[in-house]
């Protein structure tokens, strides 16, 4: 049997001669920025990823006028609440500017609201309990730019709010003393792809601003650095500067349920990456609030206790292997329900028994999957709860934008978004988002395609080349881990290693050069594989005893 991609590779275009030339920098490095869509005058600083990305935090809208207030609360000595989200960012965010106003002597109050019973951002059972102690002003983080309603709710019930959030705001905006949102039309700000908790320091960064607590800053960067990779917000500009100085902190953080985090999920301090950020911490602090309340990981990013770091931190895996199992359920499920629906251009599917906690998870899944916009709904009685992932050619909170009629409230992001609906109206809502998804995407070739960033020999690595392609991290979103191709390369050695034999590992050969080859998803046995062979991979690390090497990560082969 003919050894074939498993998906369509696609081979970026060759950077022009003038950039190379302009570049002074090895053509495989030049040509890595080039995809990333760095500008010549931009090299310098996305290598050497030092402050002057950072942007001065008096540019974000509304900034003055919530610094103002925020004093005028501390010089009273009101109670402030912090209101947050339910996913790592928003928790994070939380933490950020409880510790940063409790650090200059405010009475803060944290409130994360409940992803089942309340939902994404205020709601007016929230405004009720914390107005009932004693709170005066709200401060939102990551959520509350498109609370309109409830802004006004707030303000009736005696209690100013102060907004800081990254989502897209509405043409109106809500009543608030203050909007921080760098996505607001008329910001000055020179970066709108921050977190919520990038937003968060933001606000920190000005209320210390007069106070010189330089120090004090940058001990909250660990969490900065946790939600912007866990948001999956883009790692380029002031995002990478804050990721990269933040996993610095994060290697050698100071909190006890960090600490704690890190050593009962297998990794050790001092080699956290973005991807173990990604893979393995985001999801163990996102399984409280999918699977319970979310105060739990905000009292492990707080504790000052081990016994209680140790207990939380195993309350969380726990919850996240709950999360993992109602995840594969809930995918199988939806999986034989679509396959009467495999034409259609979007998948919208619901049900009773899908809980809130994991729809996003499934939602993710399928569109990866299946390239193609995912809605997956938890049906209520009177009420049901979306979750939607989307691919880059079909902008899923624009569509809710078009549907807003139907909803009861929505928000997101292009790829990423939620809402709410009537039962009355969910019928309508999918022939609406169906017609959409068909004028937009029934005339698209829409395939899975492995992105590639440049062909090449697997002699191209030198030492200065790999010295190179490791000041390019942190790897993320907009600045994804490089893939190379490199062809007719030789099979030496071949072997499938796992519980059932479902890995496979390879010794390649090419010219001289000899690499140690790994593919976890190959599901290939080692007999069928021939001895020349083309190669889509990525660099990885590995270890060899207490040595660290570099190994190939192969994502697909083909025949050579």
């Amino acid at each position: 049997m003919e050894l074939i991609p498993r998906v369509q590779w696609h081979l970026l275009p060759s950077a022009p001669e003038a950039y190379l030339r302009a570049s002074s920098l090895p053509p495989l490095i030049a040509q890595l920025l080039y995809n990333r869509g760095v500008q010549l005058d931009e090299i310098e600083s996305f290598l050497t990823v030092d402050h002057h990305l950072e942007g001065n935090p008096f540019l974000l809208p509304d900034m003055t006028q919530a610094v103002a207030r925020i004093y005028k609360a501390l010089l009273s000595g009101e109670k402030i609440a912090i209101y947050g989200d339910f996913d790592v960012d928003g928790v994070t965010a939380t933490v950020v500017v409880a510790e940063g106003i409790s650090g200059l002597g405010g009475e803060v109050v944290p409130y994360i609201p409940d992803r089942v019973n309340e939902g994404h951002g205020l709601n007016l059972i929230a405004l009720e309990r914390v107005h009932s102690q004693g709170v005066s002003l709200i401060i939102t983080v990551d959520c509350g730019v498109t609370d309109i309603i409830e802004v006004d709710e707030a303000k009736k019930l005696g209690m100013d709010v102060v907004i800081t959030d990254h989502h897209l705001p509405f043409e109106e905006l809500p009543r608030a003393v203050a909007v921080v949102d760098a996505r607001r039309k008329d910001s000055q700000y020179p970066f709108s792809e921050l977190a919520g908790v990038g937003v968060a320091l933001k606000l920190v960064q000005a209320l210390f601003y007069q106070d010189s607590r330089k120090e004090r800053l940058n001990e909250l960067l660990d969490l900065v650095a946790l939600g912007t990779v866990a948001d999956m917000v883009p790692l380029v500009g002031e995002n990478r500067y804050l990721v990269s100085t933040g996993l610095k902190v994060l290697n050698n953080t100071r909190r006890l349920g960090l600490q704690e985090l890190i050593k009962q999920s297998g990794l050790e301090i001092g080699k956290i990456g973005a991807e173990q950020i990604s893979w393995v911490l985001g999801p163990r602090l996102n399984a409280a609030g999918r699977m319970g309340g979310a105060l739990v990981s905000y009292r492990l990013l707080t504790t000052q206790a081990s016994d209680e770091a140790q207990g939380l931190t195993e309350e969380l895996g726990r919850r996240n292997k709950e999360r993992q199992m109602l995840t594969e359920e809930v995918l199988d499920k939806v999986k034989k329900k679509m396959q009467l629906k495999a034409e259609l251009p979007l998948i919208i599917e619901g049900d009773e028994s899908y809980p809130v906690g994991v729809i996003g998870n499934v939602s993710s899944r399928l569109a990866d999957e299946f390239s193609k916009p995912a809605i997956i709904v938890n049906l209520g009685d009177e009420v049901c709860r979306g979750s939607c992932r989307s691919i880059p050619e079909f902008n899923i909170t624009l569509a809710l934008e078009k549907c807003r009629d139907l909803l009861v409230a929505f928000g997101g992001h292009p790829a990423a978004a939620g809402f709410e609906v009537k039962r009355q109206n969910l019928a309508q809502l999918e022939k609406k988002m169906m017609s959409l998804g068909a004028s937009q995407l029934s005339h698209l070739d829409i395939q899975r395609k492995l992105v590639i960033d440049a062909e090449i020999p697997l002699s191209a690595f030198s030492g200065e080349v790999l010295n190179l392609i490791q000041r390019l991290t942190p790897f993320g979103k907009s600045n994804p881990q490089p893939t190379f191709l490199s062809r007719q390369v030789e099979v030496v050695e071949r072997h499938n290693f796992g519980n059932e034999g479902e890995h496979l590992e390879l010794k390649l050969k090419q010219n001289r050069v000899t690499w140690q080859a790994f593919d976890f998803n190959s599901q290939k046995s080692a007999e069928e594989i021939p001895t020349c062979i083309d190669i889509v991979y990525q660099l990885k690390k590995g270890y060899w005893g207490a040595e660290e090497i570099l190994q190939l990560n192969l994502l697909d082969f083909a025949a050579g």
